[in-house]
C-alpha cells in the first residue's frame, strides 16, 4: 500500500508545494500564462507593461464573458488565435443558473488541467483517510448530457453539450475510479432537462449502478441530491441501502457544509463530503483536510479579487477580506468568473455565492452581526 501512496503522491504534491508558496506558484503561473497570451491577437496587441503582475494588471483589463463575445465568435469562425494559444477541440455549454448558457471552447491543456486537477480532490481524500479502496470501485456518473445539439463551426458541423458530460465523455474515470454508466449511455437518452429525461437519466443509473461496488459520487451538488430523492420515491431505497460510499465530492453551489451536508448524510449515509469549487472554465480549489472550506490550485490558475479597496492577488487576503474573484486561465486572461469568495485564515477560503445585491447584502450583515465586517 505504501507503494500505491507514493505514486497517488504525484498528483497532489505540485498542489501542497503550490498552497506552502503560494506567491512563487502564482509567478510561475503567469509566466506561462503570458506565454500564451502573447500568441493570441487578443495578448498581443495588449501586452505593454512589464512580466509581474502589476505590469500583468496594466496590460489586461478585467473582462466578463459578454466582453470577449467579439473573440468567441472569430473562434468560432475558425479563427482560434484571435483569443486561444491553441486550438479548439470541442465547444461546451454552461448549465444557464444565471441566465443563459455560455459557449466556452476547450483546449488540450484546459482538457488536461480539468482531469488531472479535478482528480486531486478524490486522491487527496484517499491519501488523508487512508480510504484507497474508493480508487478502485465505481463512481456514480451524475453528469448533465454531452450532446445536446450542433452548430457550425469552422465550415463543419460539431456537436456541444453539458461540460461535465463532455469531460466525462473524453475522459470516462474519476482519477482511476470507473464512471457507472459510460457517459455514452447517458447522452443516448437526450440531451433534454425536463423532469422526464432526468428521471430516464436516473434510472438508467439506478440500473447500471445498484449491484456495483460504488464507492463514490461526484457532481452537481442538487443533482446529487436529487437522484436519492428519485430513488425513495421511484424504488423505495436511499442510496446508503445499495452502496457503500467513502465519499461525496461536491460541486457548483455555496454553502455545501451548512445547506447540504446534513441531508447527504441522511441520504447517503456517514460517507465523507469533500467540497469543490469547480466550473465549466475550470477546477479551481477543492477541500484539504476537515475544515469545511477550499484551498486553490495556485499551480495551475492566477486568482485576484476585486473588492472596495482595489485590486488584491488572492493569497494576499487577510482573513474576513471578501470580493469579486477574477481568475487568469489558459482560455481567459483576468476573467470576471462570477463569484464572491472570502479569505478565512492560513490559506482557506469559502465561495458565499455569486455576484447579487441581495447575496452581498447578506453577508455584510452577517460579518455585521457576527462583529467581524472587513
Amino acid at each position: 500500500m505504501s507503494d500505491l501512496a507514493d505514486f497517488l503522491r504525484f498528483f497532489v504534491e505540485p498542489w501542497y508545494e503550490s498552497l506552502a508558496q503560494p506567491r512563487k506558484a502564482q509567478e510561475d503561473v503567469l509566466r506561462v500564462l503570458i506565454r500564451g497570451y502573447a500568441k493570441t491577437e487578443y495578448g498581443a496587441c495588449r501586452l505593454r507593461g512589464g512580466q509581474d503582475m502589476e505590469g500583468f494588471r496594466s496590460s489586461f483589463p478585467v473582462v466578463s464573458y459578454r466582453d470577449l463575445r467579439p473573440y468567441l465568435d472569430e473562434v468560432m469562425r475558425g479563427n482560434y488565435q484571435s483569443l486561444l494559444p491553441e486550438p479548439v477541440v470541442r465547444w461546451v455549454m454552461t448549465r444557464g443558473t444565471t441566465g443563459k448558457p455560455k459557449f466556452v471552447p476547450t483546449t488540450k491543456t484546459h482538457l488536461s488541467q480539468i482531469w488531472s486537477v479535478g482528480a486531486r480532490a478524490i486522491v487527496n481524500f484517499a491519501l488523508r483517510h487512508r480510504e484507497f479502496d474508493v480508487l478502485q470501485g465505481g463512481s456514480l456518473n451524475l453528469n448533465f448530457p454531452s450532446e445536446v445539439g450542433a452548430f457550425n463551426f469552422s465550415g463543419g458541423v460539431e456537436p456541444y453539450g453539458y461540460s461535465s458530460g463532455t469531460y466525462a465523455r473524453l475522459n470516462p474515470r474519476l482519477g482511476p475510479a470507473e464512471l457507472i454508466p459510460r457517459q455514452e449511455e447517458i447522452d443516448a437518452i437526450g440531451g433534454d432537462m425536463d423532469k422526464k429525461d432526468w428521471e430516464d437519466r436516473f434510472e438508467l443509473v439506478y440500473e447500471r449502478a445498484r449491484h456495483s461496488d460504488i464507492r463514490s459520487v461526484m457532481g452537481v451538488t442538487p443533482v446529487i441530491v436529487a437522484f436519492a430523492r428519485y430513488l425513495k420515491r421511484k424504488h423505495g431505497v436511499l442510496p446508503k441501502q445499495l452502496w457503500n460510499l467513502k465519499g461525496i465530492f461536491c460541486t457548483s453551489v455555496p454553502k455545501i457544509h451548512t445547506n447540504y451536508a446534513p441531508l447527504l448524510r441522511q441520504m447517503y449515509g456517514q460517507s465523507s463530503i469533500v467540497e469543490m469549487y469547480t466550473a465549466t472554465e475550470g477546477v479551481f480549489a477543492q477541500q484539504l483536510d476537515d475544515l469545511p472550506y477550499v484551498s486553490p490550485n495556485y499551480d495551475n490558475y492566477l486568482f485576484e479579487v476585486m473588492s472596495g479597496k482595489g485590486v488584491k492577488s488572492l493569497y494576499e487576503l487577510e482573513a474576513g477580506e471578501w470580493g469579486r474573484l477574477i481568475v487568469s486561465s489558459i482560455l481567459f486572461p483576468r476573467y470576471d468568473i462570477g463569484d464572491m469568495i472570502e479569505a478565512m485564515g492560513k490559506g482557506y477560503f469559502r465561495i458565499f455565492g455569486r455576484v447579487r445585491r441581495l447575496v452581498i447584502l447578506e453577508h455584510i450583515l452577517f460579518n455585521i452581526v457576527a462583529g467581524r465586517f472587513r
